[in-house]
């Protein structure tokens, strides 16, 4: 399951990223969030409107905005 497709809340840990379908300064952004293997995340809130962007997740104590094509990058397994 990917990142944008957790039910609101509930918690998950990245098993993997797919690198290369993101922009390499996306990339080097989102490893300074700590949004890489082994991180403990949870979707807080969808974009209004069906879902749309951005998605505000839960990164440790941290709350990040992400676009729905960074989420849809992140393999997640629920905790």
């Amino acid at each position: 399951m990917t990142l944008d497709q957790l039910d609101h809340g509930q918690r998950a840990t990245v098993v993997s990223v797919d690198w290369a379908s993101l922009a390499p300064e996306d990339g080097k952004r989102l490893r300074a969030m700590g949004l890489d293997e082994g991180a403990s995340v949870a979707v807080a809130h969808r974009g209004m409107f069906g879902g749309a962007d951005p998605l505000a997740v839960t990164v440790g104590r941290m709350t990040v905005a992400l676009r729905r094509a960074h989420a849809a990058a992140m393999e997640v397994e629920r905790a």
